[in-house]
């Protein structure tokens, strides 16, 4: 938890995980039975462990998911993408607002990743195609498209900038 930040469902995966890992190793050693018992035992504690952290502060899924979000945006991440990503996270319903202008800001942090459009000559439809996969629309596509250089630059500058 230290090193990465987690979601609870993520979390409740990995400690589930451990658990099945710990009893294939215990193998002959004791009776089936009773490691059985000791898993059961084991993965019933889990959702008690993950409320003493939620109360600790340590997890929280909210935090989490509006850093993910701001982090995908600016790597060039359609808001599509930012709560596929979320969902498959295992964070339920994260409040991401409908913003047009950080969605075209992160439309031109795609171009400049793919060096398209402003940033480069790549063709336009196969362009807009991969931004339809990543969840752009075509109107947001297009008008990140038309931009210039130094108006695309601009957008992604104000995308890092700190929320206020």
């Amino acid at each position: 938890m230290a090193r990465y930040a987690a979601t609870e469902a993520g979390l409740a995966r990995v400690l589930a995980r451990r658990v099945e890992r710990w009893g294939r190793q215990q193998g002959a050693d004791a009776a089936a039975d009773e490691i059985a018992r000791a898993m059961r035992r084991a993965k019933a504690e889990i959702p008690a462990i993950l409320a003493r952290l939620r109360e600790l502060g340590v997890l929280n899924d909210e935090a989490f998911a509006a850093s993910r979000a701001r982090r995908l945006t600016r790597e060039g991440k359609s808001r599509r993408a930012t709560l596929a990503h979320l969902a498959a996270k295992g964070v339920r319903a994260p409040a991401l607002p409908d913003d047009p202008d950080r969605e075209l800001a992160a439309a031109c942090a795609y171009l400049r990743r793919r060096r398209a459009g402003p940033f480069g000559d790549a063709p336009t439809d196969k362009i807009l195609a991969a931004m339809a996969r990543g969840g752009f629309t075509q109107a947001v596509a297009r008008q990140a498209l038309r931009l210039t250089r130094d108006e695309a630059e601009a957008l992604i500058k104000n995308l890092s900038a700190p929320a206020p």
